[in-house]
């Protein structure tokens, strides 16, 4: 059976990546170029300037990602592209350059969610058993997710205000952090101890929902009051307290989750995966079920997993015209 490779590209928010898939799972090439450096002195990602950088090095990122994987265009067999949801304007950078190449060498064109991309990037740690259920957690989505089959998606639960990687990164703003906060937050609460005991909001509640502003604004009107009154605080006890809150409320919602949609697997996915804390406590809390966590290199904004998710829709024949558009608050329901 011959090898089938595909070109895949991410510009949904501030990472450049392009990789190269062979076949289901073998990722060949998964080149990232970060622009965290250019945002960090704004303490966010500034759209304008994303798009910018993603011009700047999208070619060379695809030139890089086909060299390193040791195949040229005549290689491949389609190019898969995120079309959303992501910043319109990074989005359309990836779609441009997606078309482009795809145009130029005859190759059908894949459209990606890329939430799809988080969930399934947990194809390179074993092979999905369906149903299964997903957490999804980024700076911009924290969603529970019923699979009931490859490509079909049903969100059970979501957050109704902040996501939990907005809700770090805000909270790490407060405290002076550097942004990205998420990984020094859970740096320093490894240090800490729980002793604000800051509001865990909706969790007695059955629904499947989520909700971090109430702990945002608890966690921002404690530090405020204290400056105001002249009090020290104690940062790895602030960070402690808050990732403590956090991690209740994702892993009681979770529980709740299996237990009224029975599976053999649960995935954990996007950014806030890589949080060491949270690792720890779904290792020790989640048991009877099959517990996959991509690796860390693709728990991030990578084109890894978007060119895994594309071998699905690949499969399926769901493929895209070339007046493919951007989608920047694409639901998670697939192509439909």
């Amino acid at each position: 059976m011959k090898d089938r490779y595909i070109l895949a590209i991410e510009s949904s928010c501030d990472e450049t990546s392009v990789a190269v898939l062979k076949n289901e799972t073998e990722l060949l090439s998964n080149i990232i170029a970060s622009q965290v450096e250019s945002h960090k002195r704004f303490g966010g990602v500034v759209p304008e300037v994303a798009s910018r950088h993603h011009v700047e090095v999208i070619t060379t990122c695809i030139e890089d990602a086909l060299t390193e994987a040791g195949v040229s265009a005549t290689d491949l067999n389609a190019v898969a592209v995120t079309y959303g949801p992501g910043l319109v304007g990074a989005l359309l950078v990836g779609m441009a350059a997606a078309k482009a190449f795809a145009w130029a060498h005859g190759l059908p064109l894949i459209p990606v969610n890329h939430m799809a991309g988080h969930l399934m990037a947990a194809r390179e740690v074993k092979e999905l058993q369906y149903p299964l259920l997903a957490l999804l957690v980024s700076g911009g989505h924290t969603e529970l997710v019923y699979v009931t089959e490859a490509g079909h998606y049903h969100i059970v639960g979501e957050t109704r205000d902040d996501a939990v990687g907005e809700a770090y990164d805000k909270v790490g703003r407060v405290m002076g952090l550097t942004y990205p906060a998420g990984r020094e937050i859970d740096e320093l609460a490894h240090r800490g101890q729980d002793v604000y005991d800051f509001p865990r909001a909706m969790i007695k509640e059955d629904n499947l929902e989520f909700s971090f502003s109430g702990l945002k604004s608890a966690f921002i009107n404690l530090h405020h009051n204290a400056e105001q009154k002249g009090e020290a605080l104690v940062l790895e006890d602030l960070c402690a307290s808050f990732q403590a809150a956090v991690l209740d409320i994702l892993l009681t919602k979770t529980k709740k989750a299996l237990k009224q949609y029975p599976v053999k697997q649960l995935i954990v996915a996007g950014g806030v995966a890589a949080n060491q804390g949270l690792r720890q406590r779904l290792a020790d809390e989640i048991i009877n079920v099959d517990l996959l966590i991509p690796p860390l290199r693709l728990c991030g904004d990578n084109a890894g997993m978007i060119a895994l998710a594309a071998a699905i829709e690949y499969e399926k024949g769901s493929f895209a015209e070339f007046d493919l558009n951007a989608k920047p608050s694409l639901a998670f329901t697939g192509l439909k």
